[in-house]
């Protein structure tokens, strides 16, 4: 146990170090909320139907993404996933693909690939030719879309059974049609312990900051004619501040066969006040939890509450609203389908509840 306190403790002050409180407040001054805000969607049917709750439980190459120290604990030799979910009625596209493998008994590797864009956005300002008449050939379509790799890392640490520790290098790609794009990169770092049926999940994203350069191509921003002429962005990097997510769960035996793994992750954001449970200028937390109901190692209801937000009605009362998501899954040889119905929004809006949102993802192991 001195090798697993000397490890957090290690890891909880390289944190503090770099991102000390004096430093969090300087930061914030100088950068947006909700920076690469693509990345914290989440990917894979199992964790969304389970309200996002994964940083202690990620066990196959979704691991990449949610905390790359449980690489370790995937149980096939190979592991891929493919998801594809549309939000707000399909508008928006959210693709992932991952696969990872072990280098030997010690370490594993990991690639995740995420995409999040809108397509087809029609380009209008020129559909009044010179002549006055709409000229619907002048319409051009572009995408606005964000792309993530990352390349994942894990390795079991000294001799402390159930300890795991991985690492993140995350590429970043944004781009706006012809009108800009921007690169950025950055680290994030996690550990696993698993004791017994406990399992414990410390992830830190943007541990370093994550920094997206911004090209803006302004020859292209020309305005509409006639319409009010707006200032033309310059060129800028953007700043993602850290944010940790601490996380535990714990497995149950039930009769006939049946396991209950329940699980409670606190997410800390660190790029000022947010609308979440516990809020201040300095840091912000929003839990969440989540249970999964097994049969055999074989079929699989899940649920899951997250997104805790202080919503006021238009009447201007104010009530605490969360999100909640059902999920279901299915493994057999190897394969393994999960579907999760994530509900977006659950305030009624003349008289019609919003769209849910529909997750499909797919995973095969292959021994």
């Amino acid at each position: 146990m001195k090798n697993l306190f000397r490890t957090v403790t290690l890891f909880f002050g390289s944190a503090g170090l770099l991102f000390s409180a004096s430093t969090v407040a300087q930061a914030q001054d100088k950068t947006p909320k909700y920076s690469n805000e693509f990345l914290n969607i989440g990917v894979g049917a199992r964790a969304l139907g389970m309200g996002k709750v994964q940083v202690s439980l990620a066990q196959d190459a979704t691991a990449g993404y949610w905390n790359p120290a449980g690489l370790l604990s995937q149980k096939a030799k190979y592991d891929a996933v493919l998801m594809h979910s549309e939000l707000f009625s399909g508008i928006v596209k959210n693709d992932y693909a991952a696969f990872s493998m072990p280098l030997d008994d010690q370490s594993a590797i990991g690639i995740s690939a995420v995409r999040v864009g809108v397509d087809d956005i029609a380009d209008t300002r020129d559909l009044i030719n010179e002549f006055g008449y709409i000229d619907y050939s002048k319409i051009r379509y572009f995408s606005v879309a964000d792309y993530g790799v990352l390349l994942s890392y894990a390795r079991k640490i000294g001799n402390v059974e159930g300890l795991k520790f991985g690492a993140n290098a995350k590429i970043i790609y944004r781009n706006i049609g012809e009108f800009a794009d921007a690169w950025g990169f950055g680290i994030d770092a996690g550990v696993q312990y698993d004791k017994g049926n406990w399992r414990l999940g410390l992830m830190a994203r943007d541990i370093t900051t994550t920094y997206n350069s911004w090209s803006i191509n302004a020859d292209e921003l020309k305005p509409t004619p006639g319409a009010p002429l707006d200032d033309i962005p310059t060129n800028r990097t953007e700043i993602t501040l850290p944010t940790f997510v601490l996380g535990v769960g714990r497995l149950v035996k039930l009769p006939g066969e049946f396991t209950a793994l329940a699980a409670v992750d606190l997410e800390i954001t660190t790029d000022g006040q947010r609308n979440t449970l516990v809020s201040s200028k300095l840091v912000s937390v929003d839990p969440r939890a989540g249970l999964e109901i097994g049969y055999k190692n074989v079929a699989y209801l899940r649920g899951g509450v997250s997104n805790v937000q202080q919503i006021q009605s238009f009447t201007g009362s104010e009530q605490w609203k969360v999100q909640p998501s059902l999920g279901v899954g299915v493994a057999l040889s190897g394969l393994r389908l999960d579907v999760a119905l994530s509900q977006l929004a659950i305030e009624k809006l003349g008289g019609r509840t919003q769209t849910n949102n529909i997750i499909v993802s797919l995973g095969y192991g292959i021994k």
